[in-house]
């Protein structure tokens, strides 16, 4: 396999990597040359090589597709059953929000809105639009897209705000007679919506966002 380093650097000017016969590995990540045809490995991991995800879009898809139908009851069914002397409260992730800004915690409320609401809808609509551009091979703004599709990965755990409270207060808030605290339905759909987000944004090739740049030249 040829040396990357004898590859004049001018040469890769205004290439992708499927131009200047260079790929990524999958696992590990190394920068292997697939100028010799025989180069179907990783010379690293030992991992087989792809220009492209052939199954990225299809998987990408169907992930995002079962977090939307999700997103729905995550927010429509209660993510917290408490019990207390006084009576059973069930609590959505909404109206958490709404109690928090009546007692005047509107910090917090601000945070657990944007991480519980805001983030899964944006990280659902830029996963769309990724999938969208790059099923019809649109040459449209790759590099402002690759940096999208980096803060949806870095963003994705931050989303299980409210999964983590629910099981805090779980854990804490035992007082048998006095009150008790039970996850809801709606918190397991919230965290399958959350899980799903970021499966989406695993099986997605970001390298499909550059591979209309080529054809587009032409």
């Amino acid at each position: 396999m040829p040396e990357l380093d004898s590859v004049p650097a001018g040469t890769l000017v205004g290439r992708n990597g499927a131009d200047a016969e260079l790929v990524t590995c999958g696992i590990c990540e190394t920068l292997c040359s697939t100028a010799d045809d025989s180069a179907t490995h990783c010379t690293c991991c030992g991992a087989s090589l792809h220009l492209r995800d052939p199954n990225s879009l299809s998987k990408a898809a169907a992930y995002l597709i079962a977090a939307a139908i999700l997103y729905i009851p995550a927010n429509l069914l209660p993510v917290m059953h408490t019990e207390t002397i006084f009576g059973a409260q069930d609590d959505t992730i909404m109206s958490g929000v709404l109690l928090l800004l009546e007692t005047g915690s509107w910090p917090l409320a601000l945070l657990v809105f944007f991480a519980s609401i805001m983030v899964p809808l944006l990280k659902l609509f830029s996963i769309t639009l990724l999938l969208i551009t790059c099923w019809r091979k649109s040459p449209w703004n790759p590099l402002p897209r690759t940096q999208l599709f980096r803060i949806v990965e870095a963003v994705g755990r931050w989303s299980m705000l409210d999964v983590y409270v629910v099981t805090v207060l779980v854990a804490l808030v035992q007082f048998q007679s006095l009150a008790s605290v039970h996850p809801g339905a709606g918190a397991l759909a919230f965290g399958a919506v959350v899980v799903l987000t970021m499966l989406s944004a695993q099986s997605f090739d970001s390298r499909l966002i550059w591979a209309a740049i080529k054809t587009t030249d032409e």
